[in-house]
């Protein structure tokens, strides 16, 4: 059932908070333990939660004046509507691991920004999903939990950092899901899983992330299965009077100038070729967008070539600062005790002088995509790598705990950026970004593996993106 039927079912009283949530959470233990998209499952409090839901809207119902049905204006929008953290967002009362083996392990003491805005919109959570260490990587693969995998095929992995959230939304453990995106961390996920995935534009919506994120590259945003799904979930998570997505997803957007661009500013560091199977995806895309009425054209972005040091200093460099006892940091894996390393040993003055390019690549990135509507580019370079991939760890056959972390570090973040190489500069330049599924490798939707289009916006283009998703038929 779409996330929006849902919705429509629990506001009209046709399903209870309490037999959706219990429905999920039978989903949950029936697959996840083959998907591992799950670190903590809340079970007994979801159902308290969806109990006390069912509760209001029974209070609702019996002080409504009309014989039509209970009033809807006491409702919050996503009454009784399951959904699930990625474990890097405080949930009170449950443990945020941080995907990390070296922290310790406390119930937070309250909600954090993001969970906090959804519960007052009246979801109810089921727990905790799947992340990498710290969220610094592609992939969502730790020390602490089984691998997040896809549901598509289980030996190839679900994309990170919020793979665990899309695992769990492409096999329908959730109806939809909020992730956040640092560097590609919604969308490199959702185009693994086949769903579109939006990052919104910076200040959109309230990240709560505050001085660990001196570049400004986090925010939060929908992992859904269709335009409209994501389009309610963005009305959620941002304030009025700004919202109103859902209502304006399905009107047709004008005839656009779309940019058509393989341009990375990774390319002079990791030279990378995109594998056929992205070149495919993107064919389809551009022939879907002709079709709709808009028009493609090729477009050569000139990138800086300092940008993989800036960024990379930008990125780790909250990692350098995260609270970790000396005794404790054996248990981190090898990139991130790499790049904690590195963020420790640089100078104030050297993040200073990365930020301040940032900037200036902001300025001179903005200003060419300004000649087109929206960009276009592949989402992925490649198709969805194999569990152990990018760490050389061996839990790929299977076997949990990993019995080999071997990989180097440098090896593992060249894999990332050859793997994605189009995410990174839109958190930097702070525009919105949706990945839509165009294209199945085994020739028909659902079948073999998904690869998608990124279209890219100027600011304030979230509806635009989510109107041309929901235009091309998702």
């Amino acid at each position: 059932m779409p996330a929006v039927q849902l919705r429509d079912s629990l506001r009209s009283g046709e399903l209870s908070a309490r037999e959706t949530a219990a429905h999920f959470l039978a989903r949950i233990a029936e697959r996840n333990p083959l998907l591992g998209a799950f670190i903590t499952v809340t079970a007994e409090q979801a159902m308290a939660d969806a109990g006390a839901a069912d509760d209001r809207f029974a209070r609702l119902r019996k002080s409504s004046a009309t014989t039509a049905g209970p009033s809807l204006e006491g409702l919050p929008l996503l009454h009784g509507m399951p959904l699930a953290f990625k474990d890097l967002t405080d949930v009170a009362g449950v443990v945020t691991t941080h995907g990390s083996a070296a922290l310790e392990h406390k119930p937070a003491p309250a909600d954090g920004a993001l969970a906090a805005v959804l519960k007052a919109a009246g979801v109810i959570s089921l727990g905790k999903t799947q992340v990498p260490e710290f969220g610094l990587t592609a992939y969502s693969e730790n020390r602490i939990a089984p691998p997040s995998r896809n549901p598509h095929a289980s030996s190839r992995s679900s994309g990170g950092s919020s793979g665990g959230s899309a695992a769990a939304v492409a096999a329908g453990l959730i109806p939809f899901a909020p992730g956040s995106d640092g560097g590609g961390s919604i969308r490199i996920p959702a185009a693994a899983c086949g769903l579109v995935g939006l990052k919104p534009g910076r200040g959109l919506v309230p990240s709560g992330e505050g001085a660990a994120d001196a570049a400004g590259l986090v925010v939060a945003g929908p992992l859904a299965r269709s335009a409209a799904d994501a389009a309610l979930l963005l009305d959620a998570l941002v304030p009025a009077p700004k919202s109103g997505y859902l209502d304006a997803v399905a009107q047709e957007p004008r005839p656009l100038r779309i940019g058509l661009s393989l341009d990375s500013p990774w390319a002079a560091a990791f030279p990378f070729a995109p594998e056929p199977e992205a070149l495919a995806a993107l064919r389809a895309g551009r022939e879907m967008l002709e079709h709709a009425g808009h028009t493609v054209t090729e477009a050569g972005i000139r990138y800086d070539n300092r940008y993989p040091d800036a960024f990379t200093t930008a990125w780790t460099a909250a990692v350098g600062n995260a609270r970790i006892s000396p005794q404790r940091e054996a248990s981190l894996t090898p990139l991130t005790k790499t790049f904690r390393r590195r963020a420790q040993q640089r100078s104030g003055a050297k993040l200073d002088e990365s930020l301040a390019f940032l900037r200036q690549f902001t300025r001179d990135t903005i200003t060419q995509y300004r000649a087109w509507d929206l960009m276009l580019m592949p989402a992925l370079a490649q198709t969805p790598r194999p569990v152990g991939w990018f760490t050389g760890a061996t839990h790929g056959d299977g076997r949990w705990p990993a019995a080999d972390w071997a990989g180097d570090a440098d090896d593992d973040y060249r894999r990332q950026c050859e793997f994605a190489p189009w995410s990174s500069m839109v958190n930097v330049c702070g525009l919105p970004a949706v990945t839509v599924p165009v294209y199945w490798t085994g020739g028909q939707p659902g079948e073999g593996l998904p690869m998608g289009i990124q279209l890219v916006g100027p600011e304030g283009s979230e509806l635009l993106l989510l109107q041309v998703a929901a235009q091309l038929g998702f």
